[in-house]
């Protein structure tokens, strides 16, 4: 395992994965009769929360002239473009009227669509499907149907707190991912007194197993050199306490820790704005310490910490990828980011193909590296 991939070239306008869910906004920023405008892999959209209070997504251009829909009005129920009042449903897409037509023209206004995307609240966030781009067809494409939900964070009781935070990341989404997973960098980029410090660096080891579309860091012990493992050790009072982390295709990060009764739990996820640019969003749940008055202020603060510091991280690391250098991933502190582009890989060959994707982890692999 001690092999040096060099050079690897990573291109900086990453090749996006559709056919997924993806984060797009905090669900309290969707209002009823209000429009907001979001990117998702380089695609405009324009969310709303219909009179029912369910979220919807469409693109953010009439199929008429191209006007972006969110500067038309919303009534709680149907989009009104402000260029020549096309109405479209807001949950289906569907044109309602066109005001321009007279009685005896017959044109088929039911026929013509807004592109409409699936849309779902899932864990504080309005989560938006974005499947494979098709070829224009002038407003007549149908909606395309999700064939399963958005993800959900496991939550292991009924009484829990969340909070959540989001970030811009200033680099494809490739990159945002693999700085999301890399398992070295935590003593140089989150120093902190009550976290670590680049003294305390140590050997770890740990297992690895593939699941379906990714991979997971097997139950394991929490690191020694974490201060607030430490407390929570103390604070559960339980035999073990163990942390358990999954990747999966095609952004997002799970993370989840027990401690007897007491659990942990949050979803990362990387999502792509812009061939440049990606967001990072964090929503967590938990029942630890939820007696204390401010606790989730608490956690929010050490969360937002870790996210601003990888956030300048990669905000200085764009300045160097600009000139297109050549990378390397080397020993097994990389090898989750190599798994990642080889999972990229193969689900697009599968997509291609129309095969089954070859998974590129044939069984356990244990680790070690420094931090």
């Amino acid at each position: 395992m001690n092999d040096v991939e060099l050079p690897v070239r990573q291109a900086p306008d990453s090749v996006f994965l559709y056919g997924f869910w993806y984060r797009a906004l905090p669900a309290k920023q969707v209002h009823s009769k209000e429009l907001q405008k979001v990117v998702l892999l380089e695609s405009p959209l324009v969310l709303g929360r219909a009179r029912s209070g369910a979220p919807f997504a469409l693109y953010d251009a009439c199929p008429h002239r191209g006007m972006p829909l969110s500067y038309g009005w919303f009534d709680g129920q149907q989009v009104e473009c402000s260029y020549h009042g096309w109405k479209f449903d807001a949950r289906t897409g569907q044109c309602q009227l066109i005001p321009s037509l007279t009685s005896d023209q017959n044109l088929k206004v039911d026929r013509i669509y807004a592109g409409s995307y699936g849309c779902e609240d899932r864990d504080e966030y309005v989560w938006v499907f974005v499947p494979e781009p098709k070829p224009q067809a002038a407003g007549f494409t149908k909606p395309v149907q999700p064939g399963f939900p958005a993800p959900q964070i496991p939550k292991f009781s009924d009484n829990y707190k969340s909070a959540y935070l989001t970030a811009e990341m200033p680099v494809s989404v490739d990159h945002g991912i693999i700085g999301l997973m890399d398992p070295a960098h935590g003593p140089f980029v989150h120093q902190a007194w009550w976290w670590r410090s680049r003294h305390s660096i140590h050997e770890k080891k740990k297992d690895f197993e593939p699941i379906p579309n990714g991979f997971r860091m097997s139950a394991h012990m929490p690191s020694s050199n974490s201060a607030p493992y430490k407390l929570l050790r103390l604070y559960a009072d339980a035999e073990s306490i163990t942390t358990t982390i999954d990747f999966v295709l095609p952004n997002l990060r799970y993370e989840t820790i027990r401690a007897g009764k007491y659990w942990f739990s949050s979803l990362t996820t990387v999502t792509p704005i812009r061939r440049d640019h990606c967001r990072i969003d964090v929503v967590a749940c938990w029942n630890i310490f939820r007696w204390i008055p401010f606790g989730a202020g608490l956690l929010k603060f050490v969360f937002a910490k870790f996210v601003e510091q990888d956030r300048r991280t990669m905000e200085r690391q764009s300045e160097g990828l600009k000139q297109n250098p050549h990378l390397m991933l080397i020993d097994d502190a990389d090898r989750p980011a190599r798994w990642y582009f080889q999972l990229k890989a193969a689900h697009l060959e599968a997509k291609r193909s129309g095969g089954e994707m070859k998974h590129p982890m044939t069984g356990p692999v244990t680790l070690k590296w420094r931090s």
